[in-house]
C-alpha cells in the first residue's frame, strides 16, 4: 500500500497550476515535486558538456543543480541535506528522448491504444500529439527506470505533415498536461520517403511518388506564407480600420493546419522530420532553404553518415538508431558506424532515439552499441562524449536545453545515479531524480511508480 499512496501524492502534486504562456490553449500545469536538498558524493560524474569528474559531487538544491565539485573542491552539505555516497557508480544528467510514441501507442498494444497516426490525409498539420497521450500508459514508469527524465511525443509517420510533437516530463499525471514540459516549444513531425507515398499510393490517391511527396510538402508552404502575409496585411491596416466605420475590419480565417505551417516559418515550432536517405534529406534541406524555415533533426536518417558534414554545416542533428537497418528498401544502407560519424564534423549534433516502447527503457545500452562501433574504426569516443548523445543533444534539438540535458548550475535538476558506466550492458539506474525529486529507487519498491491502470488490476489479483 506504501507504493499506492506515495503514487497518489504524486498525482495530486503534478496537476498544481502554474502559469502558463498568454494564449495557449492547452497550457502545462505541471509543476516540480517538493524535494530536500541532496547532495551526492564520490561519483564518477558525467556533465553532458563534455566533461568527466572523478570523484565528483552534484548538489541538488529547490528543484535545482546547484554546485558541482571535484575531489580538489568538496561541496559543503547544507542543513538538512540527504548526502548520497556514490563511491563506485555513475552520476548523469536525466535521459531525453527526442523520438517517442508513448502514450499515443500506448501499452497494451490494443486498437483502442492506436492514437499514433491521423492517416486521414496527407497533411494533418492540425492535430496535436499531446491531445492522443494517454498518460497511464505503463511505459513511461519503464521508460523512467531506464533513466528517461524527459522524452519528446511525436505523432505517427503515415503523413507527409503528421501534426505537432509534445515534450513531457516523465512524472505520474492524471493529465497530459500534468506532464507537459513548461516552456518547452512544439515540434511538427514530417515524414519522406515511403510511408507517406504507400499509405496514400494503396488508396490510389497522392501523394504515390517521392515527386509527389515534395509537391506536396511544397504546396503547403507556399499557402503558409501566403496566410501569414495575409495576417501581416491585416495588422498592417488595423489601426486605419478602426477609424473607417465602413472599413472591412474582418480578420483571416482562423486555420489550424495553416497556424502549425505559419508558426515554423516564424520559427515557433521546430521541425522533427522522418527521414532514411541522403538524397531526400539533402532535398529536404533545399526546400528548407526555398521557404526560410529550418530542420531541427532528420530521425532515423539510416544514411546521415553520407551527408554528416552538410547536417553539422546546416545546425541539423541527426536522430539516428544504433542499429536498425534493411527492414525496407529504402533503410537498406544503413552501417552501425552511423551515429559515431554523424558525431565527427566540428558542430555535429548526434542523437541516440528510441522510436519504441522497449528501446526507450535502454537508451544507455544503444547510445554504447553506437560508441564501440565508433571506437572499433578507431574514432576514439568517450563515455563523456557518447552520453551527449542521449542527454545534451535531443535537448538541443527539442529546444530546452537551457533547461535540462547537462548537470550544470541552474539547471533543473534532473539527475540518474548509475550502479556503474552507464554504457555497460550491466548497467542500471539506482536512482532518478526529476527536479530534485526521487522518483525512482531500484532498491525501493515504493519508489516505483505504477499507473492507476497497473495498479487497480495487481490490487485486484492479490485480493
Amino acid at each position: 500500500m506504501t507504493s499506492r499512496f506515495f503514487i497518489l501524492s504524486l498525482l495530486a502534486l503534478t496537476l498544481t497550476p502554474v502559469s502558463s504562456a498568454l494564449g495557449e490553449p492547452y497550457p502545462s500545469t505541471y509543476s516540480p515535486l517538493p524535494s530536500n536538498p541532496v547532495l551526492i558524493v564520490n561519483a564518477t560524474v558525467l556533465t553532458g558538456t563534455g566533461e568527466r569528474i572523478e570523484q565528483g559531487s552534484v548538489l541538488l538544491l529547490d528543484g535545482r543543480v546547484a554546485e558541482i565539485g571535484n575531489a580538489e573542491q568538496a561541496i559543503a552539505a547544507p542543513e538538512g541535506s540527504e548526502v548520497i555516497d556514490a563511491q563506485g557508480r555513475w552520476v548523469t544528467p536525466g535521459l531525453i528522448d527526442v523520438h517517442s510514441h508513448l502514450g499515443v501507442y500506448a501499452s497494451p498494444g490494443v486498437k483502442a491504444h492506436s492514437d499514433g497516426n491521423e492517416s486521414t490525409s496527407p497533411v494533418t498539420a492540425r492535430v496535436w500529439a499531446e491531445h492522443s497521450v494517454w498518460p497511464q500508459d505503463p511505459g513511461f514508469s519503464r521508460a523512467l527506470a531506464g533513466g528517461v527524465t524527459s522524452l519528446q511525443v511525436l505523432p505517427g509517420s503515415a503523413n507527409l505533415i503528421g501534426g505537432r510533437g509534445v515534450t513531457l516530463k516523465n512524472v505520474p499525471s492524471t493529465s497530459y498536461q500534468g506532464m507537459k514540459f513548461p516552456g518547452a516549444p512544439h515540434g511538427l513531425k514530417m515524414a519522406c520517403g515511403e510511408n507517406p507515398k504507400r499509405v496514400y499510393g494503396e488508396r490510389k490517391q497522392a501523394p504515390s511518388t517521392r515527386m509527389g511527396n515534395v509537391a506536396g510538402y511544397r504546396e503547403q508552404w507556399i499557402e503558409a506564407q501566403q496566410y501569414l502575409d495575409d495576417i501581416q496585411a491585416y495588422e498592417e491596416k488595423k489601426n486605419e480600420r478602426r477609424n473607417d466605420k465602413n472599413g472591412d475590419n474582418t480578420p483571416p480565417k482562423r486555420d489550424l493546419r495553416l497556424e502549425t505551417l505559419a508558426g515554423v516559418l516564424k520559427g515557433e515550432i521546430l521541425v522533427h522530420m522522418h527521414c532514411y536517405r541522403a538524397d531526400e534529406m539533402a532535398m529536404v534541406l533545399d526546400m528548407a532553404r526555398e521557404f526560410d524555415y529550418r530542420v531541427s533533426a532528420f530521425h532515423h536518417g539510416v544514411e546521415a553518415y553520407k551527408i554528416a558534414g552538410t547536417l553539422a554545416e546546416n545546425g541539423v542533428c541527426g536522430a539516428l538508431w544504433a542499429d536498425w537497418w534493411g527492414f525496407k528498401a529504402e533503410a537498406y544502407d544503413g552501417i552501425q558506424e552511423n551515429i559515431a560519424l554523424v558525431d565527427r564534423p566540428e558542430g555535429s549534433c548526434a542523437i541516440v532515439h528510441s522510436d519504441s516502447g522497449e528501446g526507450i527503457q535502454r537508451l544507455n545500452q544503444e547510445a554504447a552499441k553506437a560508441m564501440a562501433r565508433g571506437n572499433r574504426i578507431g574514432l576514439e569516443i568517450s563515455p563523456e562524449r557518447a552520453i551527449q548523445w542521449i542527454t545534451a543533444n535531443p535537448a538541443k534539438s527539442m529546444g530546452i536545453l537551457e533547461q535540462t540535458g547537462t548537470l550544470e548550475p541552474g539547471k533543473m535538476a534532473d539527475v540518474v545515479i548509475w550502479n556503474g558506466n552507464p554504457f555497460s550492458v550491466y548497467a542500471k539506474a539506482d536512482q532518478v531524480f526529476v527536479d530534485g525529486a526521487l522518483l525512482f529507487d531500484r532498491h525501493d519498491p515504493a519508489r516505483q511508480p505504477l499507473s492507476d491502470f497497473e495498479l487497480g488490476q495487481q490490487l485486484g489479483a492479490g485480493e
